[in-house]
Parts: C-alpha cells; sequence; structure tokens
C-alpha cells in the first residue's frame, strides 16, 4: 500500500517527522529519496525535534553518517556519495542498534537495506509545496502508517 501526503510548507513537513516519531521504536529505518532540496533533511531534523535532540541538524553528506543522542538515538545517513557501495562503513549493524535510523538517498543503497522499513519520496511541486509518496514495509510500519496518516 502506498499513502499520498502532500506538504504546505516546511512546518508541515516538520510536524508529519514529529508524528512519525512520536510513535517510534527501536531499529526503525526511514529511507528518504528525492531531488536535491526537496525536504530530505528537513524531515529528519523533525525527527529529530521529536526525539528531543537539540544539536543542529545538517546533512552528512562528507561523513556518511552522523549519530545523536536523543530518546533513541538517531543515525542520521546520506549515501549520495558511495554509488551504491557501502562496503567498510558497517551500515547494516546500524538497522540493529536499537536507534532511529534515518538515510537520505536510500535508492541508491536498496541492495542493504532491511525488509521492513519506511520508504517516503519527496517530489518538488514549488517554492513550498511537497508530494510524499509513502511506502510502508513490514506489519510495523504499515501499522505506523495507519497511527500517522
Amino acid at each position: 500500500m502506498e499513502y499520498k501526503y502532500t506538504s504546505h510548507s516546511v512546518t508541515e513537513t516538520l510536524e508529519l517527522a514529529q508524528n512519525f516519531e512520536s510513535e517510534k521504536f527501536p531499529n526503525m529505518v526511514i529511507c528518504l529519496n528525492g531531488e536535491l532540496g526537496s525536504g530530505k533533511t528537513m524531515f529528519v531534523k523533525g525527527i529529530a525535534q521529536a526525539l528531543g535532540i537539540e544539536e543542529s541538524i545538517t546533512s552528512p553528506t562528507f561523513t556518511i553518517v552522523k549519530e545523536y543522542d536523543g530518546e533513541l538515538p538517531l543515525y542520521h545517513f546520506d549515501v549520495y556519495r558511495l554509488d551504491g557501495k557501502t562496503d567498510g562503513i558497517g551500515m547494516e549493524e546500524y538497522f540493529t542498534k536499537g536507534g532511529v535510523v534515518a538515510i537520505e538517498w536510500a535508492d541508491t543503497i536498496k541492495d542493504v537495506l532491511p525488509e521492513e522499513r519506511l520508504e517516503i519520496k519527496f517530489k518538488v511541486v514549488d517554492e513550498d509545496k511537497r508530494v510524499l509518496i509513502i511506502t510502508p514495509y513490514g506489519t510495523k510500519y504499515e501499522e505506523l502508517c495507519e497511527a500517522v496518516l
């Protein structure tokens, strides 16, 4: 099943992310896809806010992963520069560390993603408006979408 959500502002994108995190669970994996500037990092900022993380959230483009401490740990990946090669970074270990994993450009590493996950594709409509196509994989993520959307 696929869900469609239209965000009309940065505030609405942040609120949606916070709503998802209000239903958080350990080992949650959120895969974010979309063009540059479509709202992926903004969505992660909303996740961080809901987890009580006060640090500034920026895309970890050059470091691949940033770790933040909150109610649950947040592991924020940007795999844009990996060209689909995740060897040597231990990404799979993060899926079972008990935190929330947010992966920007996740569609480039589909072969290492866990079977159960939440995928969100951001489509730019105009300067403020985004359409998010949300696809849950697995019962926990289907229940998550039913609770939030």
